[in-house]
């Protein structure tokens, strides 16, 4: 090791343990989940982005595991197993190492070993106060570490998702268009097909198929047809989907071709949507009159991001800090409503300092039955420590 190395390692280490001292002081526990994870939890819920940079590999007995590439799920994991139950309040703190692939090694900013101080906060009925108590927490670490000049930006999924469900659509492309939230090109390319070529969905799939599910009279028939193609092209099924899941998606697809586009003014107004970014206190009013002009009642879900506002303004937080942006959903697909991360001037947009937010079904993913309310964030600790030394290389 050498000596500045060696001078790195100890200020993360005093880093490190003034984070948890704020954080164990709030009254979070603190946690070392294992390194090692099953890497089908992972898999099934961090989302594309992130499923590709995981380190996969087989233990001897055949169990395929992952080094933990954040410790969120392994956190979610230790507190069902030791509460095995929805109503089961907790708030748990951790510093740990984190591992990404990163092409060609990364960089400072982007290591593929990393280290992560958090927070996850459990079972709380009152969802704003307890997003208030996440965000004020880490903003304390932050300023605690000696980080001063920052920018808060913040998303909504449950406004997106109020958006969705408002609009005239199949439900199936409202899945399709919510799977595709966190990758931009993705997105558009969806939005543009569904609102001109809906037919297109069946590109690609063979002909034959298409026309006896086209056919079928219920999902019996199209599994008939389904095995008749696998039989006639000696094709061995092999994963995870039975032939019925697959004959459903395959109804479900066809069902889609055949639907009128989506209409041109419900693309433009998601396009909209997604094009607001604005002071957080001025976001709201800018998100009503939007809604207004194409008479959509989004008033609900207004209502609730005010409500997070009020409770951020009544727990001393300064909203003035706090940038909206539409379009912002943080790059882990298990959030599904109020987001946030903190950026500095020196490591710039695509290297926050900090993140999280809430991710309420991600409980299901380690054996939960019904949704656990949840809230939680990290803090990039290598970050932190460039951004306070002026260091951002």
């Amino acid at each position: 090791m050498t000596a500045e190395t060696a001078r790195k390692f100890q200020a993360l280490e005093a880093q490190a343990q003034t984070l948890l001292k704020v954080f164990v002081e709030a009254g979070y526990e603190a946690v070392a989940p294992s390194v090692i994870q099953p890497a089908e939890v992972f898999l099934d819920v961090v989302g594309e982005n992130l499923r590709g940079r995981t380190y996969v590999f087989t233990d001897p007995e055949g169990a395929q595991l992952c080094l933990r590439p954040d410790l969120t799920i392994p956190t979610c994991r230790l507190h069902w197993e030791r509460y095995g139950r929805a109503d089961a309040a907790a708030r748990y703190c951790y510093n740990g190492s984190a591992f990404r692939f990163q092409p060609d090694g990364g960089d400072a900013a982007h290591p593929r070993e990393f280290r992560q101080a958090g927070i996850e906060h459990f079972g709380a009925a009152q969802k704003e106060v307890a997003e208030t108590e996440v965000l004020k927490r880490i903003l304390e670490g932050l300023a605690a570490a000696g980080l001063e000049a920052y920018e808060v930006r913040i998303g909504d999924l449950g406004l997106f998702n109020a958006l969705l469900d408002a609009l005239e659509m199949p439900t199936s492309w409202r899945s399709r268009l919510r799977s595709r939230f966190w990758r931009p090109a993705a997105f558009a390319a969806e939005l543009e097909q569904l609102s001109s070529r809906p037919s297109a969905v069946v590109d690609g799939l063979p002909e034959s198929v298409v026309d006896a599910v086209r056919a079928a009279k219920d999902t019996h028939a199209a599994e008939r047809a389904v095995i008749e193609h696998l039989e006639q092209q000696d094709i061995e099924l092999i994963g995870a989907r039975s032939v019925r899941e697959i004959a459903e998606h395959l109804l479900e697809v066809v069902k889609d071709s055949q639907a009128d586009p989506l209409p041109t003014e419900a693309a433009d107004l998601i396009e909209a949507y997604l094009g607001v970014k604005a002071p957080a206190r001025a976001a709201g009013a800018r998100l009503q009159d939007l809604m207004q002009g194409r008479k959509i009642d989004l008033s609900r879900a207004i209502d609730t991001y005010q409500r997070r506002l009020q409770s951020f303004s009544k727990a001393g937080l300064d909203v003035s800090r706090l940038m909206f942006s539409a379009e912002f959903g943080r790059n882990l697909e298990y959030y599904n409503g109020f987001v946030f991360e903190v950026l500095t001037s020196s490591l710039g947009d695509n290297s926050p300092v900090a993140g999280g937010g809430r991710y309420d079904n991600l409980m299901r993913s380690v054996g939960a039955t019904v949704s656990v309310p949840a809230v939680g964030a990290m803090i990039h600790t290598e970050r932190l420590l460039a951004a306070v030394q002026g260091d951002a290389a």
